[in-house]
């Protein structure tokens, strides 16, 4: 995947459509996705969607192809992400965005997935709505990591590079991210 998608960026800074047009089908869930987790606003990550490619599509002679495509990508979705949540001055809706019916994107719902009772159920989804609310109460620093550790599966060396950090600055952020979520969800539960 990851030679496929650098050979199409190549192709695409030669001026290749069809192979900028793959690239988007790639990665344009991807980017709505980690935009969604960071902003949740559906209509706000749509815009980042938008923007990201803009920005892929002119900085592409920029692409240095001996880094991976994807870190490329996913740093420049989630400083847009930054930006937008920099000017906001961070005033989250814990609850406006919630219950959108968006069902096959739960990232929590990949615990066992046995047949359960109606009231199993409630508390589930109670506690997954806690988990999302928690991270979104996350100072802007650890949100981003914490996101693409664990709602993204990038690796600590993958976003270091897309945030331009070291490795040890990531690692502390994760660790204190989660500490804060541990500690919002004593709280909670």
């Amino acid at each position: 995947m990851n030679h496929m998608d650098t050979r199409l960026a190549k192709l695409a800074r030669g001026g290749d459509r069809a192979a900028f047009a793959e690239l988007v089908e790639l990665y344009k869930d991807k980017i709505f996705h980690l935009a969604y987790r960071m902003l949740h606003n559906r209509h706000e990550a749509e815009e980042i969607v938008q923007e990201t490619f803009l920005r892929v599509y002119t900085n592409l002679e920029r692409y240095d192809d001996q880094q991976k495509f994807s870190t490329w990508i996913y740093r420049i979705g989630t400083n847009l992400c930054i930006d937008r949540l920099r000017k906001r001055k961070i005033s989250y809706s814990l609850d406006a965005e919630m219950s959108d019916g968006e069902g096959g994107s739960d990232w929590y719902a990949t615990l066992a997935s046995q047949d359960r009772t109606p009231d199993q159920q409630v508390a589930l989804s109670e506690t997954q709505a806690q988990i999302r609310e928690s991270i979104d109460a996350l100072p802007e620093k650890y949100k981003a990591v914490v996101i693409l550790r664990y709602l993204q599966d990038l690796s600590l060396q993958e976003i270091s590079d897309a945030l331009s950090m070291p490795v040890t600055t990531i690692k502390t952020r994760l660790h204190r991210g989660r500490e804060y979520l541990r500690k919002k969800l004593e709280q909670l539960l």
